[in-house]
Formats: C-alpha cells, structure tokens, sequence
C-alpha cells in the first residue's frame, strides 16, 4: 500500500503549486495522510487551517486521515530529539524554546504514519538528502522521494501568491467551478519539469463545467430558478451566470425607442412559441435586436436574447416591452 501526505502550513488560502500537491498526492496513494505543518508560529495565519480545509473540500481531496497537527506532537519530536541530539548534520532540529524544526517534526511524523511515498515539490529537493539520514538516524527506511515540477508565473520564476488565480479562494471568488480547476490539476499530474501556469486553459475548462453540469445543479450555484438554465449556458464563469440570472430577473428600468421592433416583437410573440424562431424572424426583417434585449433586461449584453425571451413568461415579456416604451 503507498502511504502518503499532505502537509500545508496554515497559512491562507492553498497556492495552485500546493493544490496540486495535493491532488497528486490522492492520485498516487491508496492511503493519505492530512498533516498541517504548524511549527513555526511566525508563519501561521488565525484562520488559514479552516481556509486550506475549505480548500481541499471545494477540490474534492478526500484524505484518510487527519487533519493531524504537528504543534500537537510536539512532545514526542522532543522525545525523538533526544536520541539525536539538538543539531544534526549542523541542522538544528530544536529551538530555543524547546519547539522542533521543520525538518525534524516532519520526519518524525513520516515515521510514526508509515509514510511510504513523499509526494512533494522540487522546491523540497534540497531536503531529500537530510531527511534520509534523519530516517536512517531514527532506525527508519527512508521512504520513496518524487519531487514534482513548479507552476510557474509568467516571468518564469515560482508563481506569485498575488498573481491573479494564484490562490485557490481566487479562483473560487471569480465564479470558476471546482470541477474546472480540479481538471486542470489532474491533467498537469505529476509534471516532470516546471510548468507556466495556464489561467487561459483553467477559463475555458470553467466553460467546458458549466456546459456539463445537470440543470438543477447549475441553477443552485447561480442561485437562480432551473427555468432560467437555458439562459446561463453560455456563461464563462458562474459570477457571470449570476449575473446573467439577475439581468432576466431583476432588469433595470430602461425607456428604450425602437418602436417599430417593439411592435414587431409584440406581433411574433403572439403567433410564435419558439424564441428562437421568433429572434430569427425578428432579425431577417431588420429588427433592433440591442434595443428589445434593453427593453428586455436593462442591460446591452448578456445571455443569448432567445433564452431571455424562453425564461420568461408573455405577459412579464410585454409588461416589460410596455415599461420600455413609457
């Protein structure tokens, strides 16, 4: 059985290199361990355990184990430190305060879990070498090291936590489905070398998951009637099928002077169910189609004038027609 973990630090919101640690991690092993890595006080957050943990939930990493806390073990990386002294191979694995180093509370915890397989970044590289004499020091075989390439920013260095999409919470925040960031993570994998982070690749998978999602699951997460579906198919994001959801439902007040389409339009809603039909028709005699989506919703863009006119009822479409005119 591969035995495997995942240790954030709770700092915030899971950086997409970390999220993908993450996943490649479940991927990989048959057993996961989720360790936050809270020794150093200096680095952590007030909050940002419940922030990675949300993380990870919204993502759809299940762990089999944990959350274990390092800061709650601390006696028995004292414990283990005793045999080893305070410094190893001039590394010291005890502060001052008697509280443990990274490097040993991490080892000691790979040990007493059964870690077989560590699954991390080549940022930990340099690491490898220490950690194998502290598992070999401990009387421990050391386990499997796979180190996996960096996401990278758009200067080629380590992508910044700022960068737009750095964070799991942004993306979260801009409508983008956990579904499409989810998918972009398992195609990176295990990825050999560094990546450049693909924003663009992440957009178009969020329009791929919203295309793909059931009716009545779209219409909860943009919080909208299923009736309205239709009109939200062609969001990019679910921000914008929110939006698209509140120009049909809560248009704004617009006097619109295009008297003629108006009239027109009036006359095929009469005779015509098909709102498709009805918008082709209304085009081919020259119609204004920009003022009846005005007319319409308040607003000169949108979801496809068609779906607009399908969500709603008659009379709401000529009481607002009517409005539109006054």
């Amino acid at each position: 059985m591969k035995k495997v973990r995942f240790a954030p630090s709770p700092t915030g919101s899971l950086h997409v290199g970390n999220a993908l640690s993450a996943v490649a991690n479940r991927a990989f092993g048959d057993w996961l361990l989720l360790r936050i890595d809270d020794t150093d006080p200096a680095r952590n957050v007030p909050g940002g355990e419940e922030e990675l943990l949300r993380d990870l939930e919204w993502l759809g990493v299940e762990w089999d184990e944990g959350p274990v806390r390092q800061s709650e073990r601390r006696q028995r990386h004292v414990e283990a430190a005793e045999g080893l002294g305070e410094r190893f191979d001039g590394i010291t694995l005890l502060r001052e305060d008697r509280t443990p180093t990274y490097h040993l509370a991490s080892v000691v915890d790979d040990v007493d879990f059964g870690i077989t397989h560590i699954v991390r970044g080549n940022d930990h590289r340099p690491n490898e070498a220490l950690h194998r004499r502290l598992f070999e020091a401990l009387g421990a075989t050391p386990p499997e090291f796979i180190h996996h390439g960096l996401i990278l920013g758009e200067d080629g260095k380590k992508l910044s936590k700022r960068a737009e999409g750095a964070t799991v919470a942004s993306l979260r925040e801009a409508g983008i489905p956990a579904e499409a960031v989810r998918r972009y993570l398992d195609e990176l994998g295990l990825p050999k070398h560094d990546v450049h982070y693909d924003l663009p690749r992440i957009r178009r998978l969020a329009i791929e998951a919203i295309g793909a999602m059931p009716d009545e699951e779209l219409a909860a997460r943009a919080d909208a009637p299923v009736e309205l579906v239709p009109a939200l198919r062609g969001a990019r994001d679910l921000n914008e099928a929110r939006d698209y959801a509140s120009a049909i439902l809560e248009p704004a007040a617009m006097h619109v002077d295009a008297p003629e389409t108006l009239a027109r339009f009036r006359e095929l809603l009469a005779h015509n169910g098909d709102a498709r039909e009805l918008v082709r028709e209304l085009k081919a005699v020259g119609g204004d189609l920009r003022s009846l989506r005005l007319a319409l919703t308040g607003r000169d863009r949108g979801p496809e004038l068609w779906a607009v006119i399908a969500a709603l009822p008659a009379d709401e479409l000529l009481r607002r027609i009517d409005a539109a005119e006054r």
